[in-house]
């Protein structure tokens, strides 16, 4: 029973690494796409 336990915590928390660098990456992308709008507007390209 123990070790499934920590098989099961094991899981989750890898999963749960796994979600936040994944976030991380999406705000990142986003961050990018806001760049380059913004450069877009202001000098007519994006760099």
């Amino acid at each position: 029973m123990v070790s499934k336990v920590t098989a099961a915590l094991l899981v989750c928390s890898a999963l749960a690494l796994a979600a936040c660098n994944t976030v991380r990456g999406a705000a990142a992308d986003v961050n990018s796409a806001a760049n380059c709008a913004e450069n877009t507007i202001n000098t007519g390209y994006c760099k």
